[in-house]
């Protein structure tokens, strides 16, 4: 522990190559180039690591900034380039004063590296530009493949989808799931489940058995 920052191990930095793995696996899958997956610029936007520092981490080279400080004055640029005003300009060091609950000093003195940033420092401002804790000074590897991952995640999402529209188009080609859907007999017979009596639910099956036979799966 050091300034109150917490010292990442090495388990912390050695995630990136397992993340790197199963996020080109995911999009050879689904047929996306690793060019849109593993795109640097938005990678940098996402992660706070310089755009240098992505592509060496990523091309499976050591790479990053090894000072706290130095990787929060990054980060903390980098927010204020890409995380705009609605009307397109950058925050003036008294709106992210204000926004940071720190007086205009404090926060001219973090913005120009005059004063090493606490946590409590680094809490707030994430708050105030809306990015997720420890985006100010996880270490680069660390904070690459935390974005990876989200990228992993949407990934697994299409994927997700992919399959249950394949599943649903299979269906649609059984003649028997067809008949089930369009007549709703799935739904009649969990209707019929509600029925009081077993004498309701007979004329309910018989109902059913005769509707089924109509229909016969092709043979296999």
């Amino acid at each position: 522990m050091s300034d109150g920052f917490e010292v990442p191990d090495a388990a912390a930095t050695s995630v990136l190559p397992g993340v790197v793995a199963r996020v080109a696996a995911l999009a050879d899958r689904l047929g996306v180039a690793h060019a849109e997956v593993f795109r640097t610029g938005r990678l940098s936007v996402a992660s706070g690591v310089p755009e240098v520092v992505v592509k060496a981490l990523l091309s499976g080279r050591p790479a990053g900034e090894p000072d706290v400080q130095a990787r929060f004055l990054q980060r903390l640029d980098l927010l204020r380039r890409t995380r705009l005003k609605p009307n397109g300009r950058r925050y003036t060091q008294q709106e992210i004063a204000d926004g940071a609950g720190m007086s205009r000093q404090q926060a001219g003195a973090l913005i120009n590296g005059d004063r090493r940033p606490t946590m409590e420092h680094c809490d707030a401002l994430q708050r105030f530009f809306r990015v997720h804790a420890g985006f100010l000074t996880a270490e680069d590897p660390e904070a690459l493949a935390g974005a990876l991952q989200h990228t992993e995640q949407d990934l697994l999402q299409k994927l997700a989808d992919r399959e249950r529209e394949a599943s649903v188009a299979s269906e649609a080609d059984d003649p028997l799931e067809r008949l089930l859907q369009d007549h709703g007999v799935r739904g009649i017979a969990w209707r019929a489940a509600q029925l009081p009596t077993d004498q309701h639910r007979d004329k309910v099956a018989e109902w059913l058995d005769m509707l089924l036979e109509s229909v016969k799966r092709p043979e296999s």
